[in-house]
């Protein structure tokens, strides 16, 4: 019978057979332990010399890290294993010998690592990454899809950009000028006017020359639309599916959590609602907590982000930021025309905004003087301006950056780890 290491569970006592790889091994005289994964999770395949002839034993000392292979065996329950199982094994058969497999048992730098990643990914803790990553990925289109949302892929050329222009890379697109996609938002707002709640979920690159441990040039954003929507209804949707996808990882992510030595407590307070707190008043706080350098105006950087979230110990909504620090399209805050109807969620244990999100401007009028103020051309939002010709209504959205968030769930320090082959200000390979 052959199968997968996730699925040998259900042939306890039986014989079976796994194409693997051996990413470790260790014998003695009269035992072999052989460390394998195939992709579908990490097992452990014990040979007994006295169980098996000369020649397999002698090939289960000698087999090389990386060696690929067919290995046949009994199931056998085993409760010090992280699965509950290991093999015993009853011959080998090789696939592809590896030789001198440059990611050995040991510490390497992290350069080194990053250089290798196409192999890196193969590594215990990199692989429970990426199955987090593909959870969260699960768990968002099933919430968007059973809450009604209709999938749009927005296009990743644009011929405009939804936050200026000067964080785009720029490309010619025949005898004009294009830019890679910032944001698909200005095109769901396109589609929210067609099918009420749409959500996308892409590419999306930004020329920031930043190194910091929350950057990526390139990286994967959910987003998502909703007409006849106003603010605080677009917070309560961020609520609920954050708390959505939290709970997935949290269930079905067990193995992957313990394999990262992930502390999930905190994951598990994780509910709504979520705190909230005006920009002005987190301003104040700042200064409270010893921050003089930040003024009324300005943005908040790190350290002002994990020291907020640091007090809720939980997400926390960053609302109404002042309007010269946001994109030209959010709709002003009745309460206070200096600022806007918006909101950063910031995640705890200092990972930063994961979602940016607000009221869109709904009014012809207002939003064409806004253009005009950021200087952008009004002839590439032509389309964008026509949304508020042809029967414009309130509506509301936000966007969720993947490798944040990942980063969160998982507890890795840096992005780069959360991005199968990540792209950062001095890495283009592999």
């Amino acid at each position: 019978m052959k199968t997968t290491i996730k699925e040998a569970k259900h042939y306890i006592n039986q014989e079976v057979t796994i194409g693997a790889w051996l990413t470790n091994k260790r014998s003695s005289g009269k035992i072999a332990f052989l460390q394998l994964r195939d992709g579908t999770g990490f097992m452990q395949g014990v040979v007994v010399k006295a169980d098996v002839d000369e020649d397999t034993f002698q090939l289960a000392k000698d087999i090389t890290q990386e060696t690929s292979l067919y290995i046949t065996g009994v199931i056998s329950e085993d409760n010090r294993s992280d699965l509950g199982y290991e093999m015993q094994v009853k011959s080998i058969e090789i696939i592809a010998e590896a030789h001198d497999y440059p990611i050995t048992p040991k510490n390497h730098g992290t350069e080194f690592l990053m250089d290798h990643r196409h192999l890196w990914l193969r590594s215990k803790k990199q692989h429970a990454v990426m199955k987090i990553r593909n959870e969260i990925i699960r768990a968002t289109y099933e919430f968007f899809n059973n809450t009604g949302f209709t999938k749009i892929d927005p296009p990743i050329l644009t011929a405009s950009a939804p936050e200026g222009t000067s964080e785009l890379f720029h490309t010619k697109y025949f005898d004009q000028d294009a830019f890679l996609s910032q944001s698909g938002q200005l095109y769901l707002e396109a589609a929210a006017m067609a099918h009420g709640k749409v959500f996308s979920f892409g590419p999306t690159f930004r020329a920031e020359k930043s190194k910091t441990r929350r950057h990526l040039i390139e990286f994967w954003m959910i987003e998502a639309e909703k007409a006849f929507c106003d603010h605080n209804e677009s917070l309560e949707i961020q609520e609920q599916y954050v708390t959505h996808v939290v709970k997935s990882v949290l269930e079905n992510c067990k193995l992957e959590l313990n394999i990262l030595e992930r502390y999930t407590e905190k994951l598990e307070k994780v509910t709504t609602p979520f705190p909230r707190i005006t920009y002005d008043d987190a301003v104040e706080f700042l200064k409270e907590q010893g921050f003089d350098d930040i003024e009324w105006g300005e943005d908040f950087g790190a350290p002002h982000e994990t020291a907020i979230a640091n007090h809720y110990d939980l997400p926390v909504f960053i609302t109404n930021y002042p309007t010269k620090i946001k994109p030209f399209y959010m709709q002003p805050n009745p309460d206070n025309e200096d600022t806007v109807l918006c909101a950063d969620l910031i995640a705890p244990e200092g990972y930063g905004e994961i979602i940016g999100g607000s009221e869109r401007i709904n009014d012809l009028a207002l939003l064409e003087q806004r253009i005009d103020e950021f200087e952008l051309d009004p002839e590439s939002y032509s389309y964008y301006l026509d949304l508020r010709r042809y029967g414009s209504v309130p509506h509301s959205g936000f966007g969720l950056g993947l490798e944040r968030t990942v980063a969160w769930l998982s507890g890795v320090e840096h992005v780069r780890e959360t991005a199968p082959f990540p792209r950062l200000l001095n890495r283009l390979y592999p």
